[in-house]
């Protein structure tokens, strides 16, 4: 019987083929269709509708938003549409690979293993068959038997106790006292690296320890020294009241000034030594820079650098040892912790407070361009445009060399090279030399200008001053024929930009204005002039001192013609240097014999100009270049007409 086809449902299905499984009663069963079953028409149901899959992720959010700090806003955030379904991870290797070289290698061992195994299966003996009789099941090489040995060879049972692997053996047969040999070698290894590690382990401690050490002692050090500086506040108590509160009264019926003596500066190593320089510190107005040497040519040895501080006179802070005889210093003005410094044997170095020890942090050779000859001054200035620090020198040989701090090295470079022609050579001497024509001019001093940073005065042996440019290093701009003897010291003013000093040891102290080729002021002091240095304060004071131990302290605002202070401060010593401190009254000045000493100015060699009633007192740079103008105005007038 044949069963109907129905086409509606599963359960139509069903319910047909029960019916034809459970008899006739169920074959005139019939389709039934649903009511709200949708009519469609042949075309509707040929039509095709098409879905296309994506790799998107239904998922993954799509309105997810951030702050960007860098731009400075929300910002929509794609995300990831990425889903791994399926991950397979590969199983071939190269040929050429460690792990194949290892899998290979032991594929060949077990495959060698088991043809020994083979090798050492002993043979069965064949049993003889007798004549008419057929070989049994088991011993025929077709049987079922057979197969199964062939397939599965019979495996030996090993010894459990007395048994070794083939693969745990040497190739070698070693000896009994080869073995204890090798396990005395281990012992004595494991007993050095056991005292190695017990070494780096006490070193460790000891390093420890003196670091802790370390720290203590410089705890108890900076204490001590706090001490000592309250000790020395009592002990020159009666000094330091008159470097805060006195001003001598004899000042009001007088226009002279004096001089008040305070602290004195001395180091016992140093009494055989020069002072050869002075600076203070711009950052610490109580901490100064004191350079040890000598300028006589058979009397060099080695030298000092010192750094006093007024709180403490009795001892320096810092003490540095030096090689040669120290002649220039200068402290940099920002990075205070740097000091240069200038030596006779010809080469600069760089000292840094900050590290302990006697070596100096840069140093010049002969292969970094040292110079030949005695370096007279040094002078820091700003920093090139790479922000590396740098200095002048000036020396003997007639060079003025830019140091440049790199790393760790001080790189060179030639500003000028200064050379004096032949008429200037039979001037000097008096007589022609037709063998020589040009030879080095010999420099003793340098100094840059204060606002215009490109423009430089340089002093020689031969009394002129040559006033020189960075930019150009094939020409001076201009020389003066300042001195008869050697420029001991040229100084730019501190306020005007024209007007510039100079001393020299033919007694004299020279104020020009570099417009004008003669000087404006001159003065004679009666003796070799050792140092000269402007007042930080105002534009028409300055200080001088002489090989007689004399100070001299001009100001040109109240007395054009003589000082308002001329004061023996020693008789038996030579002074050689002199400076101004840049924030208290005060100047200290050096001597041939290693000392230093302070004095305080009195009120008539520091007043201001005096104003009208009811007018403010105006102060500023302005007003310093003009109380210098005034002076100078005249005077430049009749140099002009006089020239004309």
């Amino acid at each position: 019987m044949s069963v109907p086809n129905v086409a509606i449902g599963a359960s139509s299905r069903k319910d047909g083929l029960e019916a034809a499984d459970f008899g006739d009663d169920f074959t005139h069963s019939t389709a039934v269709k649903p009511t709200d079953q949708l009519e469609l028409s042949e075309a509707e149901l040929k039509e095709e509708f098409t879905r296309t899959l994506t790799a998107n992720n239904p998922h993954a959010p799509d309105n997810i938003v951030r702050y960007s700090y860098k731009e400075r806003t929300f910002k929509h955030i794609t995300m990831s549409q990425l889903a791994v379904h399926f991950v397979l991870e590969p199983s071939l290797l190269h040929q050429d690979s460690e792990e194949a070289q290892r899998l290979r290698a032991k594929e060949t061992l077990i495959a060698s293993v088991e043809v020994e195994h083979e090798a050492e299966k002993p043979e069965t003996p064949a049993t003889p068959v007798e004549e008419g009789e057929e070989p049994a099941d088991e011993d025929r090489p077709d049987s079922a038997a057979s197969k199964l040995d062939k397939k599965e060879p019979h495996k030996k049972l090993t010894n459990q106790f007395n048994f070794s692997e083939k693969a745990t053996q040497t190739l070698n047969n070693s000896t009994q006292r080869e073995i204890y040999d090798a396990y005395v070698k281990e012992l004595d290894k494991q007993e050095r690296n056991k005292d190695k590690q017990e070494s780096k382990r006490e070193e460790t401690e000891k390093r420890l320890t003196a670091d802790t050490q370390g720290d203590y002692l410089n705890k108890l050090s900076k204490a001590a020294k706090i001490m000592e500086r309250m000790v020395y506040h009592n002990v020159f108590d009666s000094i330091l009241h008159d470097f805060k509160y006195f001003e001598d009264p004899a000042d009001e019926g007088r226009q002279e000034g004096t001089l008040l003596p305070l602290w004195n500066f001395q180091f016992d190593k140093a009494k055989e030594l020069s002072v050869t320089a002075l600076c203070w510190n711009k950052k610490y107005p109580d901490l100064f820079a004191v350079g040890m040497g000598s300028y006589k040519f058979n009397n060099q040895s080695g030298g000092l650098l010192l750094f006093y501080s007024l709180k403490n006179p009795s001892y320096p802070e810092y003490i540095y040892f030096t090689w040669s005889g120290v002649l220039c210093v200068d402290v940099h003005e920002q990075r205070t912790h740097l000091a240069a410094a200038g030596f006779y044997d010809g080469s600069v170095a760089v000292f840094n407070l900050h590290v302990k020890g006697q070596a100096p942090l840069y140093k010049s050779t002969f292969r970094s361009g040292k110079h030949t000859d005695p370096v007279w001054q040094v002078q820091w200035q700003n920093d090139d445009m790479d922000d590396n620090h740098n200095f002048f020198s000036v020396s003997s040989d007639g060079r003025v060399v830019c140091w440049t701090l790199v790393k760790h090295e001080l790189v060179h470079s030639d500003i000028i090279y200064l050379t004096v022609s032949l008429s200037e050579k039979e001037t000097i001497n008096g007589a022609s030399d037709p063998a020589l024509i040009v030879f080095s001019a010999c420099l003793t001093s340098f100094d840059v200008h204060k606002q215009i940073d490109d423009l430089f005065l340089v002093g020689s042996e031969t009394g002129k001053i040559y006033k020189c440019s960075k930019s150009c290093s094939c020409q001076y701009l201009d020389v003066y024929d300042a001195h008869v003897m050697a420029v001991d010291s040229v100084k730019w003013n501190e306020f005007h930009p024209k007007v510039f000093m100079s001393c020299s040891s033919d007694w004299t102290v020279k104020i020009w204005d570099h417009t004008v080729s003669a000087p404006m002021f001159t003065f004679d002091l009666r003796s070799a002039v050792g140092d000269v240095s402007w007042a930080p304060y105002s534009s028409t004071v300055f200080a001088a001192v002489t090989t007689d131990g004399i100070i001299h302290v001009f100001d040109l605002n109240v007395n054009k013609y003589q000082a308002l202070c001329q004061q023996q401060v020693t008789i038996k010593k030579h002074l050689t240097h002199v400076t101004f401190n840049p924030l208290h009254p005060i100047l200290i000045v050096g001597d041939n014999r290693g000392h230093v000493s302070s004095f305080k100015l009195s009120p008539n060699l520091r007043k201001q100009p005096k104003t009208k009633k009811h007018q403010e007192q105006s102060k500023g740079p302005e007003v310093e270049v003009a109380k210098m103008e005034r002076l100078l105005s005249p005077l430049r007038d009749s140099e002009l007409n006089s020239v004309h």
